[in-house]
């Protein structure tokens, strides 16, 4: 690890301020990718921007019709919160099988989707519950936030405050995970709520994406069988040593009937 000058910042005001006058400033969330990063010498940022002191950026709330919860807020207080278990459970679900307890207990809903890693669980919850991004600058549709791999809308130095998430008819998330790591090879997230049905991919590409004809087709029947005869192009999904495209476009399929019938069951 290189060094680095260590902040611990008590608000927004001073996070930012210390960012802007740093060389090659980092904000820090639970540290789970970015600790590791600076270990293995592949990250040299002049300064680190502890976030972990900030309380604003810590929380659970119902707003109205949603949910909205702090950037700074941990996967294991996801995962536990009544709160998120009566208004959206798949998301509680989703949140409780990420990673292991060490990691859910560090780990914050901020540092994961601005980190966009292409086999994280939340970017699939963002884009399959219609969720907005809120930052301290303007509001960020999850629709458009993430740009492809390990990239998001996010201006440099721009501080994830909040993630608003719409509460759902019904909803759920399964995925295919990495018996190491935990990471999804494929998760899928079905979520059917006044405006329509969306489905939301994690794992499968360098990004989160949304399969229209799944979407098209639960509209008309939410069940399983609507999207049995529906396949991805293989073209353009990741292959590694864990799962081939072809593998990979597979198991979209699988587990898309699997979230839906978690979803109506």
């Amino acid at each position: 690890m290189y060094n680095f000058k260590y902040q611990r910042a008590s608000s927004l005001d001073d996070a930012s301020k210390a960012a802007a006058a740093a060389e090659d400033a980092e904000y820090m969330a639970g540290g789970m990718t970015l600790i590791p990063t600076m270990k293995q010498r592949l990250a040299q940022p002049s300064d680190l921007i502890d976030l972990g002191g900030i309380a604003s950026l810590s929380g659970i709330r119902r707003d109205g019709d949603a949910l909205a919860i702090g950037a700074m807020t941990r996967h294991a207080e996801v995962a536990s919160s009544e709160e998120v278990k009566s208004a959206i459970p798949a998301l509680a679900a989703l949140a409780a099988h990420i990673g292991d307890p060490q990691v859910r207990n560090r780990g914050t809903l901020g540092g994961s989707i601005a980190n966009a890693d292409p086999a994280a669980d939340y970017p699939a919850a963002l884009v399959g519950l219609n969720a907005t991004v809120k930052t301290d600058r303007r509001e960020i549709a999850a629709d458009e936030f993430f740009t492809g791999l390990f990239e998001t809308a996010l201006e440099e130095h721009e501080i994830i405050t909040e993630v608003r998430f719409p509460i759902p008819e019904k909803a759920a998330y399964v995925k295919f995970p990495n018996p190491a790591s935990r990471y999804a090879v494929v998760g899928v997230m079905v979520c059917q709520a006044k405006d329509g049905v969306r489905v939301a991919v994690t794992g499968a590409g360098p990004s989160v994406f949304r399969v229209d004809a799944m979407e098209k087709a639960l509209a008309t029947k939410l069940s399983p069988q609507a999207v049995e005869g529906i396949k991805v192009p293989e073209d353009g999904l990741n292959t590694d040593i864990h799962a081939s495209a072809e593998y990979r476009a597979h198991l979209v399929t699988v587990m898309a009937k699997r979230a839906v019938a978690a979803a109506i069951g």
